[in-house]
């Protein structure tokens, strides 16, 4: 999954469809998720570009987009939010699928 940092977040939601994984290495859940990722990923590679921004190293991007709690899953659009998964519901891989399938 691609690597995001603050100044390459903006240009990669810029334009198309886009999943944006708000994360960091000392959360559990984000572990625990992370083996579900590439088949996620690969599942739906022809609807969405996924990338991984760490919320520690982009403390304003997590601030901007106000997210609460990680992992949290954010759909762009051309630039603009169109759905979100917050770490709540994003525990499992059939809670991000599901999520994704809804945006299809």
């Amino acid at each position: 999954m691609k690597q995001l940092q603050t100044n390459t977040f903006p240009e990669f939601i810029t334009a198309g469809r886009k999943v944006v994984e708000f994360s960091a290495d000392w959360c559990i859940d984000c572990v625990r998720i992370a083996p579900d990722l590439p088949e996620i990923e690969s599942t739906f590679s022809s609807t969405f570009e996924f990338a991984m921004i760490d919320v520690d190293e982009s403390q304003e991007v997590a601030q901007q987009f106000q997210v609460k709690g990680i992992p949290t899953f954010i759909v762009f659009e051309n630039g603009k939010e169109v759905g979100r998964l917050p770490s709540r519901n994003a525990k499992t891989r059939e809670q991000v699928v599901s999520f994704l399938q809804e945006l299809e």
